[in-house]
């Protein structure tokens, strides 16, 4: 077994995106190789309405796939083809949007005015980018959940983990994706296929993400419920972590406990072209694309 390393620990940035919304940007339009296969990651957390309702009005995607999960509040979707919904909390949508698709995506607030969700794109390989586009939307019920003896309790969106499988499948990238919570104190290691690129994204609490590339002399020492451990400095909220080759990724709670996405795919090694939300493998089909936009045929026939 080989503990992964940590490559890399950054926060997330505030940025404005759609028609005003507020949120922090952990990564995105920079080096599309750094996290392949995924290209971008959202957190979208206000308690103000002011800072998300006027949302993400009709907008274009082609070559690549949008997941979004839901914490608080709604997200209304509407689509070119004509599917509409609503994400409640627990609620995950993943959009393949392949060809192309336009669509808008609307949020709400809770009964406090409290919205929170992530979206995450992930990129499509080149036999897939002009595949008819799809959704699967997943209520919160659907998506299983596993609680440990220590108190670790983990939701399964996709793939496979500890007996359990998620509901999404069908995704180019073969991902998966968990919703971690670990009690105060207590260390736990998760297991990550070697050739997946993985990174995890703490919203809530603290933790460190045990590195054995770094001498025991470097770390720091702490008292976390009556024992004392050898840890890294905490990664707090809104923290992305990206992770070096490895099978497993071990992480150490803080004194309130932690909360974090753990996030890996099957790197697709292709060219990336990208201009906003469209992502192909060359500048000629992005320039293909443009055109398509402009002259009304962005969206494909069903085959």
């Amino acid at each position: 077994m080989s503990l992964r390393p940590t490559l890399e620990t950054r926060p997330a940035k505030p940025t404005m995106e759609g028609a005003g919304v507020k949120l922090h940007r952990a990564f995105g339009f920079q080096d599309p190789s750094e996290l392949d296969p995924f290209l971008l990651f959202d957190d979208f957390r206000n308690e103000r309405p002011e800072d998300y309702i006027k949302g993400f009005p009709w907008h274009p995607h082609r070559g690549i796939e949008t997941i979004t999960y839901v914490l608080e509040g709604t997200v209304d979707h509407a689509d070119s083809l004509g599917n509409t919904g609503s994400l409640g909390a627990g609620d995950v949508q993943w959009m393949t949007a392949g060809s192309g698709i336009l669509h808008q995506e609307m949020p709400h607030g809770n009964a406090k005015g409290q919205m929170h969700g992530f979206q995450l794109w992930g990129n499509l390989p080149a036999a897939q980018k002009m595949t008819a586009p799809r959704y699967q939307d997943m209520t919160s019920d659907a998506i299983p959940e596993v609680t440990d003896d220590d108190g670790t309790h983990v939701r399964i969106i996709t793939g496979t983990f500890w007996g359990k499988t998620g509901p999404v499948d069908g995704i180019a990238a073969d991902p998966q994706y968990l919703d971690i919570s670990v009690p105060a104190g207590v260390r736990k290691t998760f297991k990550i296929d070697t050739y997946r690129r993985a990174f995890a994204y703490v919203f809530q609490g603290s933790a460190a993400f045990v590195d054995a590339s770094v001498p025991t002399g470097v770390l720091l020492e702490k008292e976390i419920g009556g024992q004392e451990i050898h840890i890294r400095d905490m990664s707090g909220d809104r923290t992305l972590i990206r992770f070096g080759t490895g099978d497993e990724v071990t992480v150490q709670a803080g004194e309130h406990g932690v909360r974090f996405l753990l996030i890996s795919g099957a790197p697709i090694d292709e060219p990336v072209a990208w201009h906003g939300p469209i992502v192909m493998n060359t500048q000629a089909e992005l320039q293909q694309a443009m055109r398509d936009l402009r002259n009304g045929t962005f969206i494909q026939p069903a085959h």
